[in-house]
């Protein structure tokens, strides 16, 4: 089902039941209205998390025809090649709809990481009918001109593509959890490659046929539509609407080149230079990478450093492609050498990452779940846990928080009165509208966020002006205002809901730790109610890590759990404070141990004892009481204040067939026994648990590992002794990331041998597939580099305009997961499209220059990788700059995206060494091939 349409359907019930609930009228003349409120709603979530997703979408298509309008240098073709997105992401939700994929924050992720490669095909095709058109001397018709540059790039786009949907097989095979998670992201991505492949080829071609063609067209009729242009850019200038400035550039640019005030070159320049500065514009109001709270200014000048920096990188390999490559030609083994070493190195990180399951989604709410004593009354454990709720709810951060103890007896998911779940939901960094987006509100010319009520609030990550100005009694409390009292308003500022000194969700875990830390209450790991409710239905366990010690006897399983306690802190990477043995048996029960040699005193049996406590201290059902449409059973027993004191049940007295009642204390003996507050079994052993949690930075597999070491070594000094009848085995989240890991295991080769294949059947040639095929052991090894960048301290460790680049895009050490490999499937698949490409046109020019000399060859070669160098940069340039707002992303579902996201950046970031790779070894068998001949 759809959680959101079943979400909306429940709030739909209650607005009708709501109607119809009792109230009461109170004597003051007030009306008690009995309301349903909810506590935990996962809407905003979900809005959140497309939202992530929708704007991460929105920035990489501006990015890309950004890419696009600087290295083609030409207008019709970016539009040409930017319409390709839209098409092509509309056919994606067709497909969607009919395959009943839902758009969920991983499927979606599927078209993110795909843009790329989209945008690639069209890329490729556009720049080689530009091309042709440059070349042109024939004057050949428009149509013939794009059907032979069509033809001659077909089969390279066909194999790219292709390569990079078979990448994806592995992802079909995931089984349990991960392949719920990723296998819509496997559909989504070949939905969208499909349609990228049905545009380009089906698509493109007539439309650059209809906009490259020359038309003759009156200058009456140039100057009317420039007139419209400026006209309507003055109207929506007059309307405040700065993009009206873009259509009064363009109009004035077309008037001037039709006033000959500018040439034809120029004014394609200008119209170019119009549209860079009105993409890095938009890039700099919707990503705002610097934060919500710096103006557009500074966030423009970000956004053009690091767009200018990138692809001025990507200028300057251009241009310097042809020396470099005239080098590596004349020294191979030393070049050789470089992308050797890379390998090596990404093989050496490879063996030294953690591993674990998945990275931790944000869901926005925490689930906090410490424990009392076995011992705690119902009283005792009400009161801790208003407690507990009043402490969490007085951090400003915090929106709601509702704490239940236990839960009912059923044989799903039981749970004693001293186990506390208190779900905590807090609000988000800032304040957001319905679509998930965050909000502006309206404030007055000293900064402050004017209130519906009249007053003013101060946001303190606001700097505001003439305070004197302002009462006391005239200012609410920033961080406590009723959210519904804000304006909203266009031109106004972001309300920020955190306090300046909270940066991230883990600094209000801090506070709502520090606020809980009550006598007889123990810790509890950082959880969250999705996470925690995944976690208990695969392990039982409240905690994503844990041992499971089983035996026969309670209070023997309880003891070595105890004993693995302070083993386990010992453990490099575990948290100490998470660490927690059940206590099992602890809970007081009252034991009524019947005697039965003075039953025979008396005449009595067992049976007649225990209908007398029955009836006495558990009651007995009599006879019925109808109120309405309701039946109440009528039971009797003794009164409270006489079945809780052992003395007085003690003089309870039972009728015996001869002579006076006997006292029940002369033929039972009461006392209070410790017992467990729950008895939990697997596969027919009694079973306890000693949950842990991983320290930040610590991978789940490697900490696990550590633990497992450290108890072996105790158990092998002597130091720990293991019972007879108990056993104890690890489980948690990280079982899910081997069986994962063993899938991927066999699946992965299995589809880089399809890979291969299908660049077989391509060239023809094995060799030349081998070459291509090289492409991926370097992009690989590059995105193992990149992740080992991340989790070095000194990587990118400075400021720029107070923000610190390393928390700008999110570094931090990055573990092994089901999420990265799924970035590393799709690496993949688009390492080789660069070498197919350039592969394609060296077979092609070899063909056509039949090269007779080792110098011819070389020639040959550099003459191949000049002609393709642009559009394999232009690929690259893409899917690599496309990925900045993923990398730069903090919203909800960032989480995940981030860790599919950093193998294709630095996986092609580094794979533009095989733009020299491929030309060198093609040079090099078509040498080895010459001097064979000539012998």
């Amino acid at each position: 089902a759809n959680p959101l349409e079943v979400i909306n359907n429940v709030k739909e019930k209650i607005k009708e039941l709501s109607a119809g609930l009792p109230s009461k009228q109170l004597q003051d003349g007030r009306t008690s209205q009995l309301t349903i409120v909810p506590f935990y709603d996962r809407t905003e979530l979900i809005q959140e998390t497309l939202g992530t997703l929708n704007e991460a979408l929105t920035l990489e298509i501006l990015i890309t025809i950004l890419v696009i309008v600087v290295m083609v240098f030409n207008l019709r073709a970016s539009v040409l090649i930017s319409g390709l997105l839209p098409v092509a992401v509309l056919m994606v939700f067709i497909a969607m709809k009919l395959f009943g994929v839902d758009a969920n924050i991983v499927a979606l992720s599927g078209i993110a990481i795909a843009i790329g490669t989209m945008v690639d095909v069209g890329v490729i095709l556009s720049e080689n009918i530009i091309r042709h058109m440059d070349e042109d001397e024939e004057k050949l018709p428009i149509n013939t001109l794009v059907y032979n540059a069509t033809s001659e790039v077909s089969g390279a786009i066909l194999t790219a593509v292709l390569t990079t949907i078979i990448s994806f097989i592995p992802v079909f095979t995931m089984i349990g959890a991960e392949g719920k998670l990723f296998r819509p992201l496997a559909f989504t991505k070949t939905f969208a490659l499909t349609a990228s492949i049905l545009v380009a080829l089906f698509i493109i071609p007539p439309f650059a046929a209809i906009i490259f063609k020359k038309k003759d067209q009156k200058p009456i009729l140039k100057y009317i539509w420039n007139g419209i242009l400026v006209v309507l850019g003055l109207i929506a200038i007059a309307y405040g609407y700065w993009m009206g400035l873009v259509l009064v550039a363009f109009g004035v640019s077309g008037i001037l080149k039709l006033k000959e005030v500018i040439s034809e070159k120029q004014y394609g320049m200008l119209n170019v230079a119009i549209s860079i500065t009105t993409i890095v514009f938009l890039l700099a109001t919707y990503w705002r990478p610097l934060g919500f709270d710096r103006s557009i200014a500074i966030n423009l000048i970000f956004v053009s450093l690091i767009c200018g920096v990138l692809l001025g990188g990507f200028y300057l390999f251009r241009n310097y492609y042809s020396r470099i490559l005239t080098w590596a030609l004349e020294n191979k083994m030393l070049f050789l050498s470089i992308p050797t070493v890379i390998v090596v190195l990404g093989v050496l990180i490879m063996r030294n990452t953690g591993q674990e399951f998945m990275p931790s989604l944000n869901e926005g709410s925490f689930l906090l779940m410490p424990t009392s004593l076995p011992h705690a009354g119902v009283e005792e454990n009400k009161r801790v846990l208003q407690q507990l709720d009043m402490a969490v709810a007085t951090i400003p951060e915090i929106d709601m928080v509702v704490g239940k103890s236990g839960r009912t007896e059923s044989a799903l998911d039981p749970a004693p009165l001293s186990m506390y779940e208190n779900i905590i939901q807090y609000r988000s960094e800032y304040e957001k509208g319905t679509d998930g987006s965050p909000q502006r509100f309206k404030v007055n010319k000293d900064g402050y966020f004017e209130l519906k009520s009249g007053k003013v609030a101060a946001n303190p990550n606001l700097e505001v002006h003439n305070e004197t100005n302002y009462v006391d009694s005239h200012i609410a409390e920033p961080l406590r205002v009723d959210r519904s009292l804000l304006i909203p308003d266009n031109d106004g500022e972001y309300f920020r809901n955190w306090r300046p000194e909270i940066k991230n969700a883990d600094d209000i875990w801090n506070e709502i730790v520090a606020a809980t830390k009550l006598p007889g209450v123990t810790s509890a790991p950082k959880l969250q109610p999705i996470e925690t409710r995944l976690v208990m239905l695969q392990t039982g366990m409240r905690a994503p890590m844990g041992i499971k010690v089983k035996g026969q006897d309670l209070k023997e399983i309880e003891n070595f759990g105890l004993q693995l306690e302070p083993i386990l802190k010992e453990a490099q990477g575990v948290k100490d404070e998470a660490v927690f043995a059940d206590r099992i048996v602890g809970k007081p029960y009252l034991l009524i141990d019947i005697d039965r040699e003075k039953l025979v005193r008396y005449g009595l049996v067992i049976e007649d004892v225990q209908q007398i406590l029955e009836v006495a201290l558990g009651g007995m059902t009599l006879s019925q009481t109808v109120e309405g449409r309701e039946r109440y059973g009528v039971r009797v027993r003794y009164p409270r204040e006489l079945r809780e004191n052992p003395t007085d049940i003690g003089n309870i007295y039972v009728p015996v067939k001869m002579g006076s009642p006997v006292p029940l204390s002369e033929l039972v003996t009461i006392k209070y026994e410790q017992g467990p507050q729950a008895i939990k079994s697997e596969d027919t052993f009694l079973v306890g648990y000693v949950l842990f949690d991983k320290q930040d930075g610590f991978a789940e597999v490697d900490v696990v590992e550590n633990a497992q070491a450290k108890i072996l070594e105790k158990i092998e000094s002597g130091e720990l002794v293991v019972p007879k009848g108990i056993s104890y085995q690890f489980t948690g989240t990280y079982e899910n990331q081997l069986r994962a890991e063993k899938t991927l295991s066999v699946v992965v080769p299995l589809a880089l041998v399809i890979i291969f294949l299908i660049l077989y059947f391509q060239f023809r040639s094995v060799a030349t597939s081998l070459m291509v095929f090289s492409g991926i052991a370097v992009a690989f090894a590059g995105g193992f580099l990149m992740i080992w960048f991340y989790g070095q301290d000194w990587f990118l460790n400075f400021s720029f305009m107070g923000e610190n680049i390393r928390d700008l895009f999110q570094m931090h050490t990055i573990n092994l997961s089901v999420a990265v490999w799924v970035g590393f499937i799709a690496l993949f698949g688009i390492a080789t499209d660069d070498g197919v490409v350039m592969a394609t046109y060296l077979t092609q020019t070899f063909e056509k220059n039949e090269p007779e000399s080792i110098k011819g060859i070389r020639a040959s070669v550099l003459e191949a990788g000049e002609k393709r160098i642009r559009p394999c940069l232009m690929t690259t340039a893409t899917t690599i700059l496309a990925l900045l707002p993923v990398l730069t992303s903090t919203g909800r579902g960032s989480d995940i995206m981030i860790p599919m996201a950093i193998p294709s950046f630095g996986g092609m970031l580094i794979a533009l060494i095989t733009l020299f790779v491929v030309p060198v070894l093609f040079s090099w068998k078509s040498e080895l091939q010459l001097k064979m001949q000539k012998r």
